[in-house]
């Protein structure tokens, strides 16, 4: 609002200066004294400089604010986001959102509703001015004006509709680079650089295309107003030379009425430059929306938090569903599962089995069917995502580096944790060479694979989770780090429940029950003797597991 009251401020010293100008003319042709009129000259100007300044700072500072916003409010939604709703889309064109089409929305919501609006006052402020001045150069001056606008109506949505489309092709781009930047080494190994740059270029032209056709029409806008406008001057001149050759018109209203036809040019640029930023502001500001429409997770409870420890498990799975979209085979299909309070439980199965459904399910990233998943004996449902996910810890089989340092990804669960604990878990899994080190930032390529799972089960085991996931964690290590690796996990075991998908055959014997799962059922569960004795599938997944790692079925 006062951004709005400043411009139109500013509007009116613009439109009081042509009639000052008409002033000084009169005061001359009457050898009257110059002071006054040039005195509100310069004071016009002056005001006007301050102003301008001022109204300029303060919208832009407002943009710069609305984008710091938007992109805070996309960047807590996107991370408070459901995972299938997150993974249904590219996550490149997720972050152009929130860096390109924020920048878009930034004019929209800053100048562009202010500059329209001051510009259609100002547009009939100076039609106004000019008919108090002769009403007959006002029709000749509204009939240019007519024309120009309706040509302006008809190029407008054309533009609006070529910018839309070649934002989305950026969004693309994004989304097709950033994930060839992923895959960087598949693709070199593989050849296939100008293959995939080719197709990533393809959107880049795509979008190049319109962004052309955008220019096009608004270079044909321009320059029909433009025409317009020194056409409409053109004509005011002959028309107001002629009123004054017949005395009906003076000399200085017609100078005066001349500055406001070239004045004119301003509040029509105004118009067509806002409302063409509006146009691509509120297309940005759409995809932005879309945002919003991401399912969130649960932040209240539906009932009063967690029971007390009380329960015969920590975690039991009854009759459980799931699939991973409305129309697609369920990946789970009635699955019956109890995990003690203590122990160790392996999952073994083929592929497609189901198995990292199952941790998808526990993790809450995946919502059943039907079923019902209960956590110390309180059901999901009754439950925040947050009470959940505060009684486990994950470690996944291809960990990430998360963005920071070591101190940063080890505290990435509990902030709170002090530093002799980040000690004492690096010790645990072997990388005490990283105990003096814990500011280094870390990237994908500053530590090994099995440095990774190592950190991420450092992570994990800190501050003793009730339930520890494992998705195999240690199939990227080294003979002598697993062994140890194992011991953790056994004196992890011994105190809490671990839960790890099994693919190698230390991790299945290690364990104190074996579940095996096949086509998204539990088709048998019990100890490594007994499911070698009764199991015919289990029996081949152990001998696929023993010539894989060079043992002996017998051996195992």
């Amino acid at each position: 609002m006062l951004g709005l009251f400043l411009a139109l401020l500013g509007s009116g010293m613009s439109l009081a200066t042509p009639m000052v100008t008409k002033w000084v003319l009169d005061s001359l042709g009457a050898s009257l004294s110059l002071s006054g009129p040039i005195t509100a000259l310069v004071g016009l100007l002056l005001v006007g400089i301050v102003i301008l300044t001022w109204q300029w700072i303060m919208l832009g500072a407002l943009g710069e604010r609305v984008v710091l916003e938007a992109r805070e409010s996309m960047v807590r939604r996107l991370l408070r986001a459901t995972i299938p709703a997150v993974t249904r889309r590219q996550s490149g064109e997720l972050v152009t959102r929130v860096t390109s089409d924020t920048v878009l929305l930034r004019e929209a919501a800053s100048s562009s509703v202010i500059g329209l609006i001051n510009g259609a006052i100002m547009l009939v402020g100076t039609l106004v001015l000019m008919g108090v001045l002769d009403l007959v150069l006002l029709g000749t001056t509204v009939a240019a004006v007519v024309v120009v606008g309706l040509l302006f109506a008809t190029l407008m949505p054309a533009i609006a509709k070529a910018q839309e489309r070649a934002q989305e092709h950026v969004g693309r781009v994004g989304g097709r680079l950033e994930g060839a930047l992923r895959a960087i080494r598949t693709i070199k190994v593989s050849r296939a650089e100008d293959r995939t740059a080719e197709r990533i270029i393809d959107d880049a032209r795509v979008s190049t295309k319109y962004s052309i056709r955008a220019v096009r029409r608004e270079a044909i806008a321009w320059t029909l107003a433009w025409s317009g406008i020194q056409l409409a001057i053109i004509l005011i001149l002959g028309v107001g030379a002629w009123r004054v050759s017949l005395g009906v018109l003076e000399v200085s209203s017609l100078i005066a009425f001349l500055l406001y036809a070239f004045a004119l040019m301003e509040p029509i640029t105004e118009l067509s430059q806002n409302l063409t930023a509006l146009q691509a502001g509120i297309a940005a500001a759409e995809r932005i929306r879309s945002v919003d429409d991401l399912e969130q997770e649960s932040s209240v409870p539906a009932a009063a938090g967690l029971a007390a420890a009380g329960a015969p498990a920590i975690l039991e799975l009854r009759d459980v569903r799931a699939a991973y979209s409305a129309d697609s085979e369920p990946a789970v299909k009635g699955v019956d599962l109890v995990i003690p309070r203590r122990g160790h439980v392996a999952i073994v199965g083929p592929s497609g089995a189901g198995k990292t459904t199952l941790f998808s399910l526990i993790l809450r990233f995946l919502q059943p069917q039907e079923g019902e998943i209960l956590l110390d004996g309180v059901p999901y449902r009754e439950l925040t995502h947050e009470q959940v996910r505060a009684r486990l810890a994950y470690v996944e089989q291809d960990t990430p580096v998360v963005p920071g340092t070591i101190r940063d990804n080890l505290l990435l669960s509990h902030p709170e944790a002090g530093e002799d604990e980040l000690l004492k878990v690096l010790h645990d899994v072997r990388l005490a060479e990283m105990a003096g080190n814990l500011d280094q930032e870390l990237s994908p390529t500053s530590v090994s694979g099995g440095q990774r799972q190592r950190i991420a089960l450092a992570r994990a085991l800190l501050r003793t989770p009730d339930v520890l996931l494992l998705d195999e964690a240690t199939a990227q290590l080294d003979g002598l780090t697993e062994a140890a690796v194992h011991d953790c996990i056994a004196d992890r075991a011994s105190k809490g429940a671990v839960v790890t998908i099994a693919h190698r055959l230390s991790t299945v014997i290690d364990a104190d029950t074996i579940v095996v799962l096949q086509d998204g059922k539990v088709r048998a569960q019990g100890s490594h003797a007994a499911l070698l004795e009764t199991d015919e599938l289990y029996a081949s997944l152990v001998e696929a597991l023993s010539l894989a790692e060079g043992k002996s079925p017998a051996a195992a």
